[in-house]
């Protein structure tokens, strides 16, 4: 027979492989487009804690909130009964919600909401609970009222002040101050303990200076309350000295207090006990008193103090042990000892544990048919007891379930089957709290659904490890497959793996495995399938990376960083300098294929990393640059030239449409390189001469070069600094690129007749590096714009094709196409033209005319019909013209003229005519071709209007009393003149007098003006009036006296330079004239200039080498001499039309000369066919002085 020992033994056996054998449960993806399709259960998401402190001056809210679908419901339960929410006025829940909210605004006592609450969410497939929350309201209670004696010590006794403060919730913080709330300080003589109390390990006179205060602040009011002060009174063996208690080392003894050995004050005793729950932080503490007082040391029997866990605190009188756990039980000593001895008191610890999860129940989503369990595991101390409940009652309660069987800590399901969805709890409880866990069981049957989004595409860098993810979801859990390129045979093994979560794995990609691969999930409901394509690309290489460099100060070096990657990934290209990012600022500039910096710096030297990367991988080069310094003064003071010319020019990298061009700098010449400029030439249209190709920074040496087909290229490249450019390099080698087709169709194309019966189609040509070939031409094609029209098409070689004997301006589809020997160019986009125009075969009718004012009149028409312009409308015209005056006898000019009223509209104005006239106006349409057939003639007058100025007002001033006025009729009178108005009046400088009229008659063409002011001038206003009213003015000014002007004109004159100039001159003639009558008096002889001089004559003088005249020292008669403020002429000749005494009539026919000596030679006679008295005559009207008195 078995025992039954053995029998149970077998039967845990059997459960446990039974366990194993179990189907794993279904995992929900966390998609929400998932989730809110699938039923769930409800699934507490947000609670209140379980001690839940409210602060009573505020609403209470308790949280509970849950998810499920369909949407839970919710009630609550208040110590252990349902509470009914709808009965209380200031109680209400949250929409969508379960959360409590208590509102207090109108009322209440919060303390009668005190109690334990629990949250209950429902919906069809079950019921999940909240923990239960233990509600309390804060409380701050004041402190009782005590009388407080003064307490009286022996100084270097200890001493402990017992704080006792009111019990509060939560516990409140507790601080001592003085009653002047200054801080009390503490250290390892005076600390306050964790129980609150203040302890003095041995007291001090001085601790007598102040009072001592505990305060308690609580937490949620925010309040401090403090109790009343203990006041000290020290009794002391020694008077006070400040001296000896500076010096601490003899302060006891100095103060007559003896010295003890350490003592505990709290805990009491040599040993004590503590328990401390788990997860928790544990508070050691020991205070001793002494004198001197003691040191805190700490020590665990059998090892040594947690490691990582501990801190001291409270000058070392508290251990504090974090998060304590099973381990840190046993017996903790502290050692308090001063020079007098030690003591110490062993605290035994013991650890007890609330229930902690093990294995926490998890939600179980599970196919009908299969099986599954809830597993509840927890540990604590004591043991916790474990207790199932589903949908929130006991289970042992619940209607029975053949598919469930319940194992301790366990739940087996076997054959689920829809409609056994529910939610349990698994509640484990020992006396230190427990632990409630909601886990539903849903029974799902779902058809497989692909998760990843559709048609992904998947880039891997060739040779790489890559994988392809297809996450899949469906109940029963579904199988996948994965294939490629549509092919029959499942992927797995070899290059692929296969794993459960849908992904598939390669282990290097390679160019043959690029493709589409399919996903196939599939269970007993159906099946889903999703695309994957994926691309290998190339790796990213830096095929040139830069190198170490050795460089001067000042120079450009330039650090390579060629790179080669895969064309369809973005390339981003870095630079680090010392393993740092480089900031690239204006000295430095960096390129696709390399970085240049400029007036490099010792600075900059470092190493330089080029780090090419795309989206897929990346790669690096570095290289070190040296800096060499070169003293500034040098390097001022060296030349600066033209560059040298580049040279070794070589094409790589050959391609159909691209070349790599790469040459070696020249020297720059002490100023740095600042461009380059790329030329070519090709030797079939324009061969021998240069075109400019591109332009390059400096700081390059390489570029590559777009080229265009059918050309036979050759290169050269010239540099350029500050100072100028280089001789051109010598040429490259050739290059001839081969011939396609064109890329590109002419621009500009238009279609539009010159002719009635004629279209003209016409383009802007390619130009030769657009040809891309030989022999090209052109295919013209057109057609009516009617989509059943035929197209007709034509191949010419010129830019310009004729249509003949088309309609009257009908629109056209053109096409023009470029081709060569290689091909055609694409498709051309297609042009609306137009034939050839004709002139309108109809006229504007019923054309009106309104008169809008004197010179203007507004038009209205009827326009003619679309069909009878036969071309595009322009614009409507009006043609008039002026045929007669209203005035008798007035000539006026027939001219046509017209107004243009463009695009298609009915209604215009005419302006600027003339008033009081006959007109004649005609209207015609116009189009491209010109104007169509007249209109009849409409005559119309135009009404009287103002005349136009006076033609002319003349003034004249026949003497100083009168002033007569002639002015002529308006050229335009516009009107049967009936007036004139004249204004007028009075002015002298800046004054003005009063304004006077006339009305004169319209006949009246003079008038004339007594003048009451001899003096002033005057401002006339004249203009014509007819009945309309007054016409423009013209104005005119009296002109000035004349001996106004001339009193002006002296004034003016006398300041002119040209004036004295002319005054010296005259001056300097009769003075003259004085010599030579002298001289004619005296007879000959010389006369001694040089001893009778004053002053030198200008140095200039032609006449004179080295004497000079002073004519001021001659003397003359008195009605010879010269004007006042006149001057001297400097030029010694005088003019022989200046005045009749010429000093030539009195020589023998020579001009007068000055010896060497500067004497002045007189030879002079009467001529034979004069009178003596002729040379001497002077009259009043040949006078040169009398001539200048004649001028004013």
């Amino acid at each position: 027979m078995v025992p039954p020992s053995a029998r149970l033994a077998r039967a845990a056996l059997a459960l446990a492989l039974c366990l194993q054998h179990l189907a794993s449960a279904i995992e929900v993806p966390l998609d929400s487009n998932i989730q809110s399709e699938l039923p769930q259960p409800p699934t507490i998401t947000k609670q209140s804690v379980k001690d839940y402190i409210v602060d009573p001056r505020d609403n209470i809210f308790i949280d509970c909130e849950a998810k499920g679908n369909p949407l839970p419901t919710f009630s609550w339960t208040r110590n252990g009964k349902f509470f009914n929410v709808a009965k209380d006025p200031k109680v209400s829940m949250r929409r969508r919600s379960g959360t409590l909210v208590i509102d207090f605004h109108s009322g209440g006592r919060p303390e009668d909401y005190e109690g334990e609450y629990q949250c209950f969410a429902r919906n069809d497939f079950g019921t999940a609970l909240s923990s239960k929350i233990h509600l309390q309201v804060s409380k701050s209670p004041l402190w009782p009222k005590e009388k407080v004696d003064v307490i009286e010590v022996d100084e270097g006794a200890p001493l402990s002040l017992q704080c006792n403060p009111p019990p509060g919730l939560p516990s409140p913080v507790i601080f001592w101050m003085s009653s002047s709330m200054e801080p009390i300080h503490q250290d390892k003589r005076v600390s306050q303990g964790q129980n609150g109390d203040l302890y003095f390990s041995n007291v001090l006179l001085q601790d007598a200076q102040t009072d001592y205060s505990c305060n308690a602040r609580f937490h949620f009011t925010h309040t401090i309350q403090q109790k009343n002060p203990y006041t000290l009174k020290v009794k002391t063996k020694k008077p006070h000295n400040e001296t000896s208690f500076r010096n601490h080392t003899d302060m006891y003894s100095a103060r007559g207090v003896s010295e003890t050995t350490p003592s505990f004050m709290y805990p009491y005793g040599t040993s004590s006990s503590q328990m401390v729950l788990r997860g928790v932080d544990l508070l050691l503490e020991c205070i001793a008193s002494g004198v001197p007082a003691p040191d805190i040391m700490w020590y665990k029997k059998g090892g040594e103090l947690p490691a990582g866990k501990t801190k001291l605190e409270n000058f070392n009188k508290a251990l504090r042990i974090s998060n304590v756990s099973e381990e840190d039980s046993g017996e903790y000593f502290c050692l308090a000892s001063n020079k007098m001895g030690s003591i110490r008191h062993t605290i035994s610890v013991r650890v007890k544990a609330a229930p902690y999860w093990l294995d926490e129940p998890q939600n179980l989503i599970l196919a009908p048919g299969e099986d599954g369990r809830l597993v509840c595991r927890a540990n604590g101390n004591p043991k916790p007891m474990i207790q199932w409940l589903v949908n929130g009652e006991p289970i042992e309660a619940s209607p029975p379930n053949p598919s469930r069987e319940v194992a301790g800590d366990t739940i087996v399901f076997r054959d689920t089957q829809i409609g056994s969805s529910a939610v349990y709890q698994c509640n484990a409880s020992n006396e230190h709290g427990y632990l409630l866990a909601n886990a539903f069981v849903s029974v799902l049957d779902v058809p497989p659904r692909i998760l990843a989004p559709r048609n992904q595409l998947i880039k891997v860098i060739q040779y790489n490890r890559t994988r392809l993810d297809c996450p899949f979801f469906g109940s029963p859990i579904p199988t996948l497959r994965w294939f490629k390129n549509g092919q029959g045979n499942t992927l797995d093994g070899g290059n692929y793996k296969a794993h459960e979560n849908g992904s598939l794995e390669m282990n290097m990609a390679r160019k043959e495995d690029q493709g589409i691969y399919t996903c196939v999930a599939t269970n007993i409901l159906g099946k889903a399938e999703a695309q994957v394509r994926l691309e290998v690309k190339d790796p990213t290489r830096i095929v040139r990376g830069p190198e170490d460099q050795v460089v001067k100060r000042g120079s450009m070096p330039r650090l390579h960083c060629r790179v080669k990657h895969d064309p369809t990934l973005k390339l981003t290209v870095t630079w680090l300098k010392d393993d740092a990012p480089l900031y690239i600022g204006n000295r430095m500039k960096k390129e696709d294929d390399g970085l240049t910096i400029y007036g490099v710096a010792e600075r900059d030297q470092g190493d330089y990393t080029c780090v090419a990367s795309t989206e897929l991988d990346k790669d690096s080069a570095k290289a070190y640059l040296t800096v060499l310094a070169i003293p500034a003064n040098r390097l001022r003071d060296l030349p600066k030239e033209r560059p040298d010319r580049p040279r070794d020019l070589e094409l790589t990298d050959l391609a159909e449409r691209s070349v790599r061009l790469t040459w070696i700098p020249g020297d720059d010449n002490n100023s740095p390189i600042t461009d380059y400029i790329v030329q070519f030439e090709e030797d079939r249209y324009q061969p021998g001469t240069w075109h400019n190709h591109s332009s390059y920074p400096g700081s390059v040496n390489s570029a590559v070069l777009s080229l265009s087909p059918y050309v036979n290229y050759q290169f050269r490249v010239i540099a350029v600094n500050d100072v100028g450019s280089s001789l051109p390099s010598m040429p490259s080698e050739r290059y001839q690129t081969n011939g396609a087709r064109p890329e590109i169709n002419p621009t500009g194309v238009q279609g539009a007749g010159t002719q009635r019966n004629n279209m003209e189609i016409t383009w802007t040509p390619l130009n030769a590096t657009q040809a891309y070939g030989p022999n090209l031409r052109y295919i013209v094609r057109w057609r009516r714009r009617d989509p059943r029209g035929s197209w007709h098409n034509e191949t010419v070689k010129t830019p310009r094709h004729v249509v003949w004997n088309t309609p009257i301006y009908v629109p056209y589809e053109i096409k023009v196409q470029a081709e060569n020997d290689f091909g055609r160019a694409p498709e051309p986009d297609t042009v609306i033209g137009y034939s050839g125009e004709d002139y309108p075969k109809a006229a504007p009718t019923d054309v009106r005319i309104r008169v809008l004012n004197s010179t203007a009149i507004a038009l209205t028409w009827t326009r003619v019909h679309l069909d009878t312009i036969q071309g595009q409308l322009k614009e409507y015209r009006a043609y008039f013209w002026r045929e007669s005056s209203l005035l008798k006898n007035l000539w006026v000019s027939k001219k046509r003229q017209y107004v243009s009223f463009p695009g298609d509209r009915n209604r215009g104005i005419v302006s600027r005519l003339f008033p009081y006239s006959n007109y004649k106006l005609e209207m015609v349409v116009s189009n491209g071709r010109g104007d169509g057939p007249r209109s009849e003639v409409k005559e119309f007058p135009m009404p009287e209007g103002v005349p136009s100025s006076p033609r002319y007002l003349r003034i004249r001033q026949p003497n100083l009393e009168t002033i007569n006025l002639e002015w002529d009729h308006p050229e335009h009178p516009n009107g049967v003149l009936t007036g004139y108005n004249l204004r007028y009046q009075a002015f002298n400088g800046s004054k003005t007098g009063r304004t006077l009229v006339e009305n004169l008659s319209p006949n009246q063409t003079r008038f004339t003006l007594q003048r009451t002011d001899p003096i002033s001038r005057y401002r006339f206003f004249l203009r014509a009036r007819t009945q309309v009213g007054d016409g423009e003015t013209l104005v005119e000014e009296s002109p000035a006296l004349l001996n106004e002007a001339y009193t002006k004109n002296q004034v003016d004159i006398a300041t002119q330079g040209w004036f004295i100039g002319l005054m010296c001159a005259i001056a300097l003639l009769v003075l003259i004239l004085l010599i030579v009558c002298f001289i004619k008096r005296s007879r000959g002889g010389k006369y001694p200039v040089r001893d009778n001089k004053d002053e030198h004559l200008n140095p200039e003088d032609k006449n004179v080498e080295d004497g000079s005249f002073d004519y001021r020292s001659l003397e003359s008669d008195e009605d010879n001499k010269p004007l006042p403020n006149s001057q001297t002429s400097l030029d010694g000749t005088i003019k022989q039309q200046e005045s009749d005494d010429s000093l030539v009539d009195y020589g023998e026919g020579g001009e007068g000369q000055f010896n060497e000596d500067g004497s002045f030679i007189g030879q002079y006679t009467v001529k034979k066919d004069k009178e003596e008295t002729e040379g001497n005559e002077s009259s009043e009207a040949t006078s040169p002085v009398n001539a200048i008195y004649s001028l004013a």
